[in-house]
Formats: structure tokens, sequence, C-alpha cells
């Protein structure tokens, strides 16, 4: 079984997202996250990367645009046991 290295975690809703990022920060899992999420998680003192650091591109459209990004999409759709994607 591998392990979960990093998790991106971009949500509306943010009923229960502290608990589950500290879930995941307990199990040394590097947080990817957006605007308000990354806000919170971070003054909640959990560590988080946001995304435009990750991406190099700032958010867009008021906020309605973080993730659609070939950085993004690429780790989402990559076939990790074919070094050619």
């Amino acid at each position: 079984m591998k392990r979960i290295k990093r998790a991106l975690i971009s949500v509306y809703d943010k009923t229960g997202i502290l608990e589950f990022a500290r879930t995941l920060a307990d199990l040394d899992v590097e947080i990817v996250s957006t605007g308000g999420t990354s806000r919170l998680l971070a003054t909640s003192g959990i560590k988080v990367r946001e995304v435009s650091q990750l991406t190099g591109f700032p958010e867009i459209l008021d906020g309605r645009v973080k993730t659609l990004n070939s950085y993004i999409a690429g780790g989402l759709l990559a076939i990790r046991d074919n070094a050619d994607t």
C-alpha cells in the first residue's frame, strides 16, 4: 500500500475541515489548499501550502478559478507507474 504524500483541499463548506486536515497533518501528508481554506488552516496552526505557490499562478475571477491549472490536473491524472506521464 502506498502512503499518501500530498493532499489538495479546496472546499466551500468548511464544516469538519480542520479535523480532517489535522488528521492528514498528523500522518505527515503535505496539504495544498486554496484561498479561504488555506487561510483557515494556517490560522489554526496547520501547515499548508497555497496552490498559487505550487503553480506560480494567482487565483483569478474573484477566487472562482484556483485549481484549473496544468500542474494540478497533471498531478491528478498522472499514471504513477508510467514514467512517461
